[in-house]
């Protein structure tokens, strides 16, 4: 069976490759391997943390392209990639415009689709955008949609699509517990990644802030900083920023920020000094998904700069607060996190409901047609999910 891999974007990077490497010990398997590398030096950092060398490298990155550009482009790149290979499979992850144009082009071939992380809804097309639209049309092109929660499950089941869904667990836990376990085995790696970062005073707890959502461009920027800037006059906390490469992210941040001592803008962050530095914070202020999912697996309260998430999950654990763009807002929970212990105790350290680092086993059990047992966030799985088969795999395979 040949399974092609399709993903841009450092992100997805992270996601897929836990799978890519399962995938790559089935036998039965011929894995292939396609980046649009539209963030190239964010996804070739993560491509060599992870030893993967893709087949196919479309290099469809330029200066500060619009959507349009990028899927239109990668639309008739992966066309072609699509004739080449023949693939009895394609793979695709999340709510990026890879992921949507990969799953339309696969779709217009009639080849089989699995979607990893499916499900996801805000059920508003502008939170986030483009990314609810795109995860929507992943979803409406996959026969196999790899869920990663019972929420995102019961998403899928309520649109009545095509697909057979299945409850994994996300791919981000099984990433992110591989690379907290060479941490925690090495004392050196930990050193030396702490020696990037002299500048960070060790006797104050770190607020660690990500951001970069097209919605929050504009105004949403704007209040952010001004939070920060309001946040560093307390004088006790450093305030680490790795600031997104859009000029749109860039521009405002490095314009209202720099030069404060107690905050830090720093480049992008290979991934292993980002899981460094996120087990150093005290807090972590964000408006990236994917980080949603993977602090509170560290224990750290996560504040939200958003209105809505595709991810409650976190928000009815107790684990993450949606604060919005509010730069009241922001300052309020901060300070309360900073000020209270009682109130920081009831966000650390509470269930982790994405996922227990067995997804990628989960998912590859799928594509060959073993029996799975679904991932349930609950200590002992309920009895209802016994061990389930896809239906119909040979059948999925047969194209016009």
């Amino acid at each position: 069976m040949k399974i092609l891999s399709i993903f841009g974007t450092r992100p997805e990077a992270i996601k897929m490759a836990p799978v890519v490497q399962a995938l790559a010990r089935e036998p039965a398997i011929q894995s292939l391997v396609c980046v649009t590398g539209q963030h190239r030096e964010m996804l070739d950092q993560v491509l060599r943390l992870f030893d993967l060398t893709p087949d196919f490298d479309l290099g469809l990155m330029s200066h500060n392209q619009g959507l349009n550009r990028l899927a239109g482009g990668a639309l008739c790149a992966l066309d072609s990639v699509l004739e080449d290979v023949k693939p009895d499979r394609v793979l695709v992850h999340g709510d990026t415009t890879t992921a949507m144009a990969a799953a339309l082009a696969a779709f217009h071939r009639r080849i089989p689709v699995g979607h990893v992380e499916a499900g996801l809804r805000t059920y508003h097309l502008g939170q986030p955008f483009p990314e609810e639209m795109n995860r929507r049309v992943a979803d409406l092109c996959s026969d196999l949609l790899f869920a990663p929660t019972p929420g995102s499950r019961d998403n899928l089941l309520s649109e009545q699509l095509e697909g057979q869904v299945f409850v994994t667990g996300n791919t981000v836990i099984d990433a992110l517990q591989s690379v907290q376990r060479r941490l925690d085995a090495d004392p050196d790696l930990r050193a030396a990644l702490d020696a990037e970062l002299p500048q960070l005073d060790p006797r104050r707890p770190i607020l660690l802030v990500t951001g970069h959502r097209r919605e929050n461009f504009g105004e949403g920027f704007r209040n952010i900083c001004e939070a920060l800037d309001q946040i560093a006059d307390r004088g006790d906390v450093e305030i680490v920023y790795p600031v997104h490469l859009n000029p749109n992210v860039k521009g405002p941040v490095t314009a209202a920020l720099a030069g404060r001592p107690n905050v830090h803008l720093v480049p992008p962050l290979d991934y292993l000094p980002f899981q460094r530095l996120m087990q150093r914070s005290h807090i972590v202020l964000t408006d990236s998904g994917g980080v949603q999912e993977e602090a509170p697996a560290l224990g750290k309260p996560v504040l939200v700069m958003r209105e809505m998430t595709e991810r409650p999950e976190a928000v009815h654990a107790g684990t993450v607060q949606l604060v919005g763009t509010s730069r009241a807002a922001i300052v309020n929970a901060v300070s309360r996190l900073l000020d209270d212990p009682v109130a920081y105790a009831a966000y650390a350290g509470r269930i982790n409901p994405y996922g227990d680092g067995q997804a990628c086993r989960r998912i590859v059990d799928c594509i060959c047609g073993r029996p799975m047992q679904e991932f349930s966030p609950l200590q002992s799985p309920p009895a209802a999910s016994a061990p389930r088969r896809p239906a119909g795999l040979d059948a999925l395979l047969v194209r016009d």
